[in-house]
């Protein structure tokens, strides 16, 4: 869907790993950074990003699945160091899925009991 290079200058996420944007990081790896949230929607609401560029989820699956567990291993160390290691793990991928930001990210949702609410 979306295109991948080591860096988008236009990305906000790409701001924030080369450290041109500020952001509360809470951890990272050699290729994965996580900072939280500047709107979260729970007790523990961070964002797990790769360090290279990958418009979506789906991209990078295709492109680098080491990566995205290295993303989602990251994931799973961050709600263990902010919560109770129990926690939900979501992409959106694509605009009408809510992706608003086209840096492939996962949001750690954690720090409390979370529902389920079909639409």
């Amino acid at each position: 869907m979306t295109s991948t290079s080591s860096a988008d200058a236009d990305c906000l996420f790409c701001k924030i790993v080369a450290g041109h944007v500020p952001a509360d990081v809470v951890a990272s790896s050699e290729r994965v950074i996580a900072f939280r949230d500047i709107a979260p929607q729970a007790p523990v609401h961070v964002l797990v990003v790769p360090k290279e560029h990958y418009g979506d989820v789906a991209v990078l699956a295709a492109s680098d699945p080491a990566l995205l567990a290295e993303v989602v291993a990251l994931a799973d160390e961050v709600a263990g160091e902010l919560s109770d290691g129990q926690f939900r793990l979501i992409f959106n991928n694509g605009p009408h899925a809510g992706q608003s930001v086209f840096h492939v990210h996962g949001h750690v949702i954690s720090g409390a009991r979370l529902g389920w609410t079909p639409a």
